[in-house]
């Protein structure tokens, strides 16, 4: 740890794995040649996983973007593996906080709880929910259950490409 920034967060030395040092590239700097790299790294390790999700479903982000990272990796591996994308069953009904502001497992839940509304659109289907980062589960968890108890959907594979350090 080296201090704290401005607005009061902890900044650390941060060594990032190649995957991380892509996805902190395309988030932060928006980058989108990092995206077929991202994408590529996917669909090989979906090539050995024992599991065929019918509909690819990104999870909403939690702050706006001129692009979001999530959708655009989520089209990349549509089309790389002819998985259709699902961009409108799952959404925010409100606004959160980032959840990298909030460091408590239970706060995040509580935060969450009430704002992922899912339509009845995938019933019956296995979906891949992909988000570009875990932290705690909290975000995937909370969309998991949204969407097999809102939409009824059949089975949820979640898919994080990076996690925080511990």
């Amino acid at each position: 740890m080296l201090g704290y920034n401005e607005y009061g967060h902890p900044e650390f030395d941060t060594q990032r794995s190649p995957l991380g040092e892509l996805v902190y590239r395309l988030k932060y700097k928006s980058d989108k040649t990092a995206v077929p790299i991202i994408v590529g790294t996917i669909v090989e390790f979906m090539r050995g996983w024992a599991i065929e999700p019918e509909t690819i479903v990104p999870l909403p982000p939690s702050k706006a973007r001129s692009f979001q990272p999530v959708s655009e990796v989520a089209i990349g591996v549509s089309e790389a593996l002819g998985i259709p994308i699902d961009a409108t069953t799952l959404k925010k009904s409100g606004t959160t906080p980032q959840m990298k502001d909030i460091g408590d497992y239970a706060e995040r839940v509580k935060a969450l709880e009430s704002v992922f509304v899912a339509s009845k659109v995938l019933e019956g289907k296995q979906v891949l929910l992909l988000d570009d980062l875990y932290q705690s589960g909290a975000s995937m968890n909370v969309a998991a259950v949204a969407l097999k108890k809102q939409a009824g959907v059949k089975a949820v594979y979640a898919l994080a490409l990076t996690r925080t350090r511990s």
